[in-house]
């Protein structure tokens, strides 16, 4: 079961993170979610939550081991 954003704010942020993941995938994430925070004006929550999106992402992401 996958993280459902809560607030159009947050769910704008999950949307803009990932295009931009998606556009460059060196992206550190880390910095992603803190741009993220400042240009729609998350909470810490918010943050909490996207720090969990980027990581169940990585862990669904298939590896080259599989």
């Amino acid at each position: 079961m996958g993280l459902e954003p809560q607030g159009e704010e947050l769910r704008r942020a999950v949307k803009w993170i990932s295009e931009q993941r998606s556009e460059n995938s060196t992206l550190d994430p880390i910095r992603l979610i803190e741009s993220a925070c400042l240009k729609f004006d998350l909470s810490p929550r918010d943050e909490e939550f996207l720090l969990r999106f980027i990581k169940e992402a990585k862990d669904r992401k298939p590896t080259a081991d599989a």
